[in-house]
């Protein structure tokens, strides 16, 4: 996933109740803004123009082909997860299987809301599977290995891609150099009654923090993610199934493409 950053911890002074209380409230003044702006952003969001999606995606699914008209799954909106997960990788990304650790929960209460959320990744659907079940994630996750989903979406990136633009890659809607072949996003989609499916929404990089349940509860911690001084923001990031205690992070680390199994 590409490098987040975040501002320099801080801890606090030690003060009185009465003083420890004022500035409580003073933070609180500016969390109601933050809120009230965050609201007026959501609106604008959701006022975007839609662009209609012309192209027949056909994905690689649990029960079979589907489109992507059939992922909405009776329901008149769509977010997808963009999980970086390619062809022929022993495993997917350790900073999107952070978030996936938290899909499970989400989707079923968004099914309630008309909002059907499921994964796509490149990777071909019996990789997806194994690596789903070693993860013990139950949501749903669908292959676009046979179709240009994820290249017309922007988050994999062909070698001829990469050779054109002297090394850089379109992402996060600017030409920039990407330390993988994949990359992370969601993006958003209506369907009219009409079967008519629309794009509406698309964001990438730090644009999925809202998105990350953990660090959401970081950022309360006194510590927040205390994650100055590394190289790569999340490098401090594994599988929930490889944490080792009392294990140190590589300061120097950088964010490293999952390794490929010998086949590819």
């Amino acid at each position: 996933m590409a490098t987040m950053t975040t501002s320099k911890t801080e801890l606090g002074r030690v003060v009185p109740h009465a003083e420890w209380v004022a500035a409580r409230k003073e933070l609180l003044r500016k969390e109601k803004e933050f809120s009230r702006l965050r609201d007026e952003l959501s609106r604008q969001r959701r006022a975007l123009p839609r662009e209609k999606v012309e192209k027949n995606y056909v994905f690689d699914g649990p029960r079979g082909k589907e489109t992507l008209a059939d992922l909405f799954a009776g329901r008149s909106q769509l977010i997808v997860y963009h999980f970086m997960f390619g062809p022929g990788w022993k495993e997917g990304c350790p900073s999107c299987s952070f978030l996936a650790d938290g899909f499970d929960g989400v989707a079923v209460h968004l099914a309630h809301r008309d909002v059907t959320f499921l994964a796509i990744s490149r990777a071909t659907l019996p990789e997806i599977e194994a690596f789903k079940k070693r993860m013990g994630w139950r949501f749903k996750w669908v292959s676009s290995f046979a179709n240009d989903f994820n290249y017309d979406y922007h988050v994999s990136f062909s070698k001829e891609e990469r050779e054109k633009q002297k090394g850089k890659v379109y992402y996060n809607y600017d030409l920039m150099e990407f330390p993988s072949e994949e990359g992370p996003g969601t993006s958003v989609f209506y369907k009219n009654a009409a079967g008519e499916v629309f794009h509406t929404y698309s964001s990438y990089a730090r644009g999925l923090d809202p998105m990350i349940g953990t660090y959401n509860w970081l950022d309360l911690a006194p510590k927040g993610r205390d994650e100055d001084g590394l190289a790569h923001s999340m490098a401090w990031v594994r599988h929930h199934d490889k944490y080792v205690d009392g294990e140190m992070v590589d300061v120097k680390a950088l964010y490293l493409q999952p390794a490929k199994t010998d086949a590819r």
